[in-house]
């Protein structure tokens, strides 16, 4: 999935269904989808999003601040 896939434009959080922001691949992590708003983390699974509110994980406070530096421009 790249950051102008216009699939990122319909998919939403189950949980508020507000928007998600692409997290590229990292060491130890492959590609997810994040809800800064509630710190949640989707992963995606082959390319296929993983969007059941049991697929997501919390994030904890100290890596939801590195994840938004990420995503500021």
């Amino acid at each position: 999935m790249t950051p102008d896939d216009p699939l990122l434009k319909i998919l939403a959080c189950p949980l508020d269904k507000g928007p998600l922001h692409l997290l590229a691949e990292e060491a130890g992590r492959g590609e997810a989808l994040y809800n800064p708003r509630l710190q949640r983390r989707y992963p995606i699974t082959d390319g296929i999003p993983q969007l059941l509110p049991s697929s997501g994980e919390q994030v904890p406070d100290d890596e939801h601040e590195e994840l938004l530096k990420r995503m500021a421009p």
